[in-house]
């Protein structure tokens, strides 16, 4: 595997990175773990992952000393005396994991924020300046930058419910209320993409149903709405979307299953109607890989006369895949630069 260039620059300073108890936010295991360890044989490791493909890679190291959790919230009667935090790809979600980290840590913890100059990293002291007494920069490699800092004491203690935005949507003659969390997809308002998709849903929805890439929980919401008899369950990468689903499926009074899976990881199930709004971007990077491994395995997870339909930049070349992996694949709308493709598995007399 590739060391990444935030691992490279995080190696350069290993000396300086010495702990009893690190806490790493969010870092991609490429080889910083093994060589830390190397460095600092005593240190016992915390790794909290919100993002469930880096959670697996950090889990499956066999070290009794590196443990690995994956949650919307980190608690820990633990009090770390060093974190090593990459920056994230939202500015929200950065001081909503500040604001979280605060309370699990010692006094005298050291902060260590790094990451890609493109990726925003460049903003991290004066976002952090509610949280830290200062953020400074110390080294710069490999276009990125490492700032180190030290929390202040008096932040309040962290209640997950104050970092929720909710916002109310409406499509024909249903309204939802929407939770989401920072960094989750449309956190602040109804994406165009999936007004589209809402607009234009098959009209017969029913049995077991998976929205795929479910953010704040929107297209399983309205599902659930016009149709209370179907079976929901959301899937999503993200620790802080499946939370923020669960909430928006409360607040509408709606139940589901959630689960965290790295595309189609741990899916099992088979589903007779798959609907999503699925993800073509990963950090400041324009992604279209998992999209594409989703859309190459989903088949195996439809039933006999299952339905597959998505809502896609009308630039993406997606229907091709779908014809290849899937079936007789239809476009049902292009409308406002998005497209709704479907297919539909019609079962073998």
């Amino acid at each position: 595997m590739t060391t990444s260039n935030i691992s490279q620059l995080l190696e350069r300073n290993l000396n300086e990175l010495s702990a009893t108890s690190p806490l790493f936010v969010n870092l991609t295991d490429d080889s910083f773990i093994g060589q830390y360890l190397q460095q600092h044989s005593k240190a016992k490791i915390t790794c909290y992952h919100t993002n469930f493909a880096d959670y697996q890679l950090s889990n499956a190291i066999t070290d009794e000393r590196v443990k690995s959790h994956f949650c919307a919230q980190y608690q820990t009667d633990l009090r770390h005396d060093l974190v090593i935090m990459q920056f994230p790809k939202s500015k929200a979600e950065y001081g909503f994991t500040l604001a979280m980290l605060a309370g699990v840590v010692s006094d005298d913890a050291t902060i260590i924020i790094v990451g890609e100059n493109k990726g925003g990293v460049k903003s991290a002291d004066k976002l952090a300046k509610n949280y830290l007494l200062f953020c400074n920069k110390v080294d710069a490699a490999r276009h990125c930058l490492l700032y180190v800092g030290r929390f202040k004491t008096d932040i309040p203690a962290f209640k997950l419910e104050d970092f929720y935005h909710y916002y109310q949507i409406s499509i024909g003659q249903r309204a939802l209320k929407i939770a989401a969390l920072p960094g989750v997809f449309s956190q602040n308002k109804l994406d165009v993409g999936t007004e589209v998709l809402l607009e234009n849903l098959p009209e017969k929805i029913s049995g077991k149903v998976l929205d795929f890439g479910c953010g704040a929980g929107v297209i399983a919401a309205y599902i659930g709405t016009l149709h209370p008899d179907t079976n929901l369950s959301l899937v999503d990468v993200s620790a802080l979307a499946l939370q923020s689903a669960e909430t928006t499926l409360t607040i509408n009074q709606l139940n589901g299953t959630f689960l965290a899976s790295n595309s189609l990881s741990n899916v099992t199930e088979k589903y007779d109607v798959v609907i999503s709004n699925p993800p073509f971007h990963q950090g400041v990077k324009t992604h279209y890989a998992a999209t594409e491994q989703f859309l190459s395995n989903i088949k195996q997870h439809l039933t006999s006369n299952g339905t597959i339909t998505i809502v896609a930049n009308s630039f993406l070349k997606y229907p091709p895949i779908m014809e290849k992996t899937i079936g007789a694949t239809k476009t049902l709308v292009v409308k406002k630069g998005f497209a709704i493709y479907q297919c539909l598995i019609k079962a073998k007399n």
